[in-house]
This record gives C-alpha cells, sequence and structure tokens, in this order.
C-alpha cells in the first residue's frame, strides 16, 4: 500500500478552486488570478478589473484566509491577504483561484 503524500506533494495535489466558492475559515495561496466565464459583468473591463485585484494584493503566492460571509447571499466576503484584511464582491473573488491548505 502507498503511503499518503506528505507536505507540498499533497499540497500539489489539491486543484484550485475560485475565491468566490470558498467558505469562512477556509485559508490558502493565491496561484492565479484569472478570468474564468467570458459573460460576467463587473462593471469594469476585464484588464482593469485585474489590475484593481493585483493592486489590492491579490498576486501569485499571497497567504489567504476567508474570516467573514455577507448576511444576503454572502456577498460580499472578507478576507485576510498576508497582513491586510480586504472585502470583494463574490463575482470579483471567482477571477482568484486558490490552493486550499489541507484541513
Amino acid at each position: 500500500m502507498l503511503a499518503a503524500p506528505q507536505g507540498d506533494a499533497a499540497t500539489a495535489l489539491t486543484p484550485p478552486a475560485q475565491l468566490s466558492r470558498l467558505k469562512a475559515g477556509d485559508r490558502g495561496v493565491i496561484v492565479d488570478v484569472r478570468r474564468e466565464s467570458q459573460h460576467r459583468d463587473h462593471g469594469v473591463d476585464d484588464a482593469e478589473l485585474e489590475r484593481r485585484l493585483l493592486e489590492f494584493g491579490f498576486v501569485e503566492g499571497a497567504v489567504l484566509e476567508v474570516l467573514h460571509e455577507g448576511l444576503i447571499g454572502g456577498d460580499p466576503i472578507a478576507v485576510k491577504l498576508d497582513d491586510m484584511r480586504v472585502a470583494l464582491r463574490r463575482r470579483d473573488a471567482a477571477d482568484v483561484w486558490v490552493r486550499l491548505e489541507p484541513k
């Protein structure tokens, strides 16, 4: 019988998830910022949204934790991003891809 992967090998097997699908208490590392759907309306063009997310610190390698979800539809979500706290709409969070820490 093979042993379960340990450390980085176990994390590498976990597929990335959209930040918009995470729940309070989930933690992980950002692996990408990219648009997945062609039909979502953010109110700004794709390049502008990506620029804003990058300026907030949503960059590859940044550590985040979902702190809180809004009462109505779970929107917005509050995340701890490295040493700061940021709130964003779930539709914008869908462009941030995270590799979750194992629980």
